[in-house]
């Protein structure tokens, strides 16, 4: 793609690097064909290929946003399907992601979106007022139907039916590990911390099971997906440079083997802290955290996790977006679900993402619906025991339209080896599969 950026603006390393990525595309379309607002709305401007021309447009003309650009840039998921799809290398993520902090200091949303805006950015990331939220939203779900907004009634309708306890395996500790081989830090997240807190125990459980004594850094947190992908750059930073520092000091006192990450969606975020903060005082150690952020999936598949016998359990394996194009892990889960001993399904259409994709569900909740419906169906047409997945987003959207037992994948590789069994698999409302107790 031909582009006309003057010298001036390309002084600019932001617009330097949208420069370079616009370059790269060829107009070839192929991007259409797997991005899933395209598949639902059918327009051109709801597809990388038109969002890539409305970008281009407004960056290169220094143009204020117009609410048409706005609205179909918002409705872009990030699911990145069109990264793994695109024979150019279109880095997209980079390209939108800039698109997304120059609307966020060029345009003036309405009121109410600022304010939906604001109270995300306030609530989420933090896991004690995000508990409070969930309270409060769980109080007032009964009177979901009288809420004008469809905004304001996905946020009362995604509160779950339990709050779990605080889990204090989140607090700041050193889990040792019996034959320890290495040394890992575990990224706890926000959201997760108040939604579901079994996974990260039994990632606990599991790493040192398998031999790896486990950190959770002091200061570490959210890893500010939730607000860069709103285009917030000062406050997504702010709280990435904390989990930098954190994590750049264990490094350097005790060493870090890996930092280990149990939500793809923040492991997305923090494999690109390198880009984050290229230009920033933090870029080395920015650098040296990228390097070495690993899915728990592939730490597993070096550490040496016992085969399993078959249970006869039919898992169907939801691919999360962030996870399959992301990080272009595609098998890794699959492949350690097979050898623990289950039976793994793979719905039709795996590529497509359910809807969640971090506030999407909350801020574009008739899109997400239709994605979730999409999801459900493909999966549940394989009649499995459980639905497995590795990102906590796409677990709390998949949940709410189904009642098979939704469960972490790594929770299932826990409870095979040794672990509990995960409590969703008895959780109020879902349906109870007919598996035998693992030993």
């Amino acid at each position: 793609m031909q582009t006309t950026f003057t010298p001036e603006q390309l002084t600019d390393p932001a617009i330097k690097r949208s420069n370079e990525i616009l370059r790269s595309c060829v107009h070839c379309g192929f991007c259409t064909a797997t991005c899933p607002t395209y598949q639902v709305l059918g327009d051109e401007l709801d597809s990388p290929r038109g969002r890539i021309y409305l970008i281009k447009d407004m960056l290169e003309n220094e143009r204020k946003p117009d609410a048409k650009t706005v609205k179909h840039i918002d409705r872009c998921l990030s699911c990145l399907a069109c990264m793994t799809t695109c024979p150019s290398g279109v880095h997209y993520m980079h390209l939108v992601d800039h698109a997304r902090a120059y609307i966020e200091k060029n345009y003036d949303r309405p009121f109410s979106d600022r304010a939906l805006r604001w109270v995300l950015a306030r609530i989420l990331p933090y896991p004690m007022r995000f508990r409070v939220a969930l309270l409060g939203a769980k109080i007032g779900r009964p009177f979901a139907r009288f809420m004008p907004d469809a905004r304001l009634r996905a946020m009362l309708e995604m509160a779950p039916k339990t709050i779990p306890p605080v889990s204090r395996n989140d607090d700041p500790q050193t889990f040792p590990a019996k034959d320890k081989k290495m040394r890992v830090a575990l990224m706890t997240g926000c959201a997760q911390k108040a939604l579901n807190t079994d996974i990260n125990d039994s990632t606990i459980r599991l790493l040192t099971r398998l031999g790896a004594e486990v950190v959770v850094a002091e200061g570490a947190g959210c890893c500010g997906a939730l607000t860069h992908h709103m285009g917030k750059e000062d406050e997504s930073h702010a709280t990435a440079a904390k989990n930098i520092r954190a994590w750049a000091k264990e490094m350097d006192n005790g060493g870090l083997d890996a930092i280990v990450i149990n939500t793809s969606g923040c492991g997305t975020t923090v494999k690109d802290y390198g880009h984050m903060f290229r230009n920033d005082p933090l870029a080395t150690d920015a650098a040296r955290i990228s390097a070495i952020a690993m899915d728990v999936s592939e730490i597993l598949m070096k550490l040496d996790m016992p085969q399993g016998e078959d249970k006869g359990t039919k898992v169907a394996y939801h691919a999360a977006c962030s996870l399959q194009h992301g990080q272009q892990i595609k098998t890794f889960p699959k492949d350690l679900l097979k050898k623990a001993g289950f039976t793994v399904l793979e719905p039709a259409d795996s590529h497509l993402c359910c809807g969640s994709a971090g506030t999407y569900n909350l801020m574009q909740p008739e899109i997400s619906k239709q994605l979730k419906a999409r999801k459900v169906q493909t999966l549940e047409a394989l009649t499995p025991d459980i639905i497995s997945a590795g990102n906590i987003g796409c677990m709390m959207q998949i949940g709410g339209g189904t009642d098979v037992p939704i469960v972490h994948t790594v929770e299932l590789l826990d409870w095979a080896t040794g672990g509990p069994q995960p409590p969703a698999l008895t959780a109020p409302g879902k349906r109870e599969p007919q598996i035998p107790i693992l030993r």
